[in-house]
């Protein structure tokens, strides 16, 4: 869903400040100016993560599904009028066919729309679970007094960072569970940070273009003996 690295640069943005008092850290965590985080684990592992990922697995699914049923369909529906062609007066061919192309354009404009819809699911997921993890990452900077996340593989060379993966999937199940609930209120933080994810396109996971697609109409002159294909959606 390409959610991961629109969520590591989010995670840079995750600045805080430095006036923040040493009381407000807890006692006994490692202490590092520099953390590293899994934003796969994170999406994977938590809770929260794989609710949406798996709403979103079964709209993509449900719609797939749908699309190969219609193909299916309208290839029967093509077959039929191509095999009675030779049979039929020109102008009940031209009826029929003219009918067919107007579902053909109706059935892929409709599939169209949906995988939209999808598209949209996808990008306010992806808000959604940007706006629910930041608040813990940011307990998770200050508590640890550190200046910023970083994505694990975007690191080329560490020594001595620390890795607080583990804690966040633990701390968002504890504090958000699947986020179907109400989220609890948080206090205002001194770290500054966008509120959301970047609005660049997004994309649905496992996206498949609709398969519903217009060719050319068919020949509506006299009958022949050989009948071309009328154009249907292809695979």
């Amino acid at each position: 869903m390409h959610l991961r690295a629109l969520i590591a640069a989010a995670l840079l943005a995750l600045v805080p400040d430095f006036g923040v008092a040493q009381d407000d850290l807890s006692m006994g965590r490692v202490q590092s100016p520099v953390l590293t985080i899994d934003v796969d684990r994170l999406l994977a592992e938590t809770q929260f993560g794989q609710r949406i990922s798996d709403d979103l697995r079964e709209r993509t699914e449900a719609l797939s599904a749908e699309n190969e049923r219609l193909r299916l369909q309208l290839t029967t529906e093509e077959r039929s009028l191509t095999d009675r062609r030779p049979t039929m007066e020109v102008e009940d061919f031209r009826t029929e066919a003219d009918a067919f192309d107007a579902r053909v354009q109706t059935i892929r404009a409709q599939q169209d729309a949906k995988q939209r819809d999808l598209e949209e699911a996808v990008a306010r997921g992806r808000e959604e679970f940007l706006n629910s993890v930041r608040p813990v990452l940011v307990r998770l900077m200050l508590d640890s007094g550190a200046a910023v996340i970083l994505e694990r593989r975007d690191v080329f060379l560490s020594v001595g960072l620390v890795d607080v993966t583990d804690e966040a999937i633990a701390a968002m199940d504890a504090q958000l569970g699947d986020g179907a609930s109400p989220l609890p209120v948080e206090p205002p933080s001194a770290v500054s940070g966008p509120a959301s994810g970047p609005t660049e396109e997004a994309e649905a996971p496992g996206r498949s273009t609709s398969v519903i697609e217009p060719s050319d109409a068919p020949d509506r002159s006299q009958p022949s003996e050989q009948a071309p294909a009328i154009g249907i959606p292809g695979d």
